[in-house]
């Protein structure tokens, strides 16, 4: 099956590791990516919407129609924020595009990069548990053909790429050695690329999926 998928986040390490996976796939035959300001990417397979309201897709919505694929890796860091202002960035922000998306493509499998801790029950005592939790068991309940919960943990940087966290770049020189020590928390951006194109055609049996999985998935 060729995939025609849409990312969000592609201006950060995540989102941006996703779509060098997708652009130098085989089997990924075109890519849309949604961001405020412009990734700076060229390339024959990718278009690019530059769209400042992330709350109201309404007005780029025929561009949003004929994707089998929707990989979400739009994320901020909950550090110095309130409970009601990072559910608007991570709940809210998530659900404005997902939704549509169900709407529009529901033979779609959409793909959502949480984090490892996410709290599946909603109460917790972590803030940013908690609304990662409500983010993933509301994007489970959308009307669409599969969707699955990706928890990575520690992630492995792409060489060269220009969106690595700062801290991934000094943590990089032992990242293989703490892998090594502790396979369950280490994957790499790679792996998180590959996984969610081999997910889009195969399907797995879970559908939160842990850093194991991940890499389970990378290798299929």
């Amino acid at each position: 099956m060729k995939i025609k998928t849409i990312i969000t986040g592609s201006t950060g390490m995540v989102g941006e590791g996703i779509l060098h996976e997708c652009l130098n796939h085989s089997d990924v035959e075109s890519v849309l990516v949604i961001n405020r300001r412009s990734c700076n990417i060229q390339h024959p397979k990718l278009k690019e919407i530059i769209h400042t309201d992330f709350y109201d897709f309404s007005s780029i919505e025929n561009d949003l129609k004929g994707y089998n694929a929707a990989f979400l890796c739009m994320g901020v860091s909950s550090v110095g924020m309130k409970e009601d202002q990072y559910k608007y960035l991570t709940y809210d922000l998530t659900m404005a595009l997902a939704k549509p998306l169900a709407r529009l493509n529901p033979d779609m499998t959409l793909t959502y990069v949480s984090g490892a801790a996410t709290d599946s029950s909603e109460k917790g005592r972590s803030m940013w548990a908690r609304v990662k939790g409500k983010t993933e068991n509301d994007l489970l309940k959308l009307p669409i053909k599969q969707a699955y919960m990706f928890r990575p943990a520690l992630i492995t940087p792409t060489k060269g790429l220009k969106n690595t966290y700062t801290a991934y770049k000094v943590l990089k020189p032992i990242l293989p050695v703490f892998r090594f020590l502790f396979p369950n928390y280490v994957s790499s951006l790679r792996e998180l690329g590959l996984a969610m194109v081999n997910i889009t055609q195969k399907g797995y049996d879970k559908k939160v999926l842990e850093v194991r999985d991940i890499v389970k998935l990378a290798r299929m």
